[in-house]
């Protein structure tokens, strides 16, 4: 990588975001739902050949199910390398985790842009199909955290299980009706705040155990729903895992030069 002028693309397990850097500036970025490999192959494609040279792509995945298939298409029709992320580019970051620990590459890049944002401890809440609880202390070192079910995962759950409780889309509950007096009301409180009432008591653990309270990042596709206004939360960043795979190439980018200048290339 000579440059840092990127497309990212970031495999989730229900959706894909894109997004274009030019130096460490996020200049634009998008989202489509995992439902067929194509639409996310055009999508690629488009802003690939939109972007000024020189550039690079990167590729970030928990879903290797998509992502195979993409990497594929895109190699055959962009004729490019692609850098895999956790693979040909390093996540920057400490871990503290037992040895046979299998960590998704998001959780990774959430916490190097959270710590790369605020260099102090820091909680990182990431609402996508699931929810994880992540704890990074103030010398920026990853020690894991919980999973929770998403909150549509929950809904799902619910539904599948039940013989009445009918198919729900996730959306704020209406706070005016208190106890929940029709089903589906019912249903989106006991996911909103069970969300909510997970977070808090694991952040009051992590605190407890740190001896300090930590700054907390939410992001992922549930955040705004879930925490907009919510006092526990410092900062929502929407965009948090694109930030950690731009720094991450910005930290390969420095040392590939770094052993240029010193003859070790």
């Amino acid at each position: 990588m000579s440059e840092l002028n990127l497309l990212v693309v970031n495999v989730g397990n229900s959706r894909t975001q894109f997004g274009q850097f030019v130096g460490t500036d996020l200049r634009r970025q998008m989202h489509l739902d995992n439902t067929a490999v194509p639409p996310l192959v055009q999508q690629a494609v488009q802003w690939w050949e939109q972007t000024d040279e020189p550039k690079s792509l990167l590729m970030a995945s928990v879903n290797g199910e998509v992502a195979e298939p993409l990497d594929a298409a895109l190699r055959d029709q962009l004729s490019v390398e692609i850098y895999h992320v956790g693979e040909d580019v390093p996540v920057p970051i400490g871990r503290c985790l037992d040895p046979e620990t299998i960590i998704g590459v998001d959780r990774l890049l959430n916490a190097v842009a959270a710590w790369d944002r605020i260099h102090q401890a820091c909680i990182i809440v990431d609402t996508g199909t699931a929810i994880t609880v992540d704890f990074v202390d103030g010398d920026g070192t990853f020690h894991g955290g919980a999973i929770i079910p998403g909150a549509m995962m929950q809904l799902a759950a619910l539904h599948a299980g039940t013989s009445n409780l009918p198919e729900l889309q996730f959306i704020a509950p209406d706070d005016s009706d208190v106890f929940g007096r029709s089903t589906s009301q019912a249903m989106l409180k006991g996911v909103f705040h069970g969300i909510r009432g997970a977070v808090q008591r694991l952040v009051e653990q992590y605190a407890t155990q740190y001896g300090a309270f930590p700054q907390i990042v939410a992001t992922g596709g549930d955040a705004e729903t879930l925490f907009k206004g919510y006092e526990l939360i410092d900062d929502i960043v929407p965009e948090l895992a694109m930030l950690g795979i731009a720094a991450a190439a910005q930290l390969a980018l420095a040392t590939e030069n770094a052993d240029r200048r010193d003859g070790r290339d």
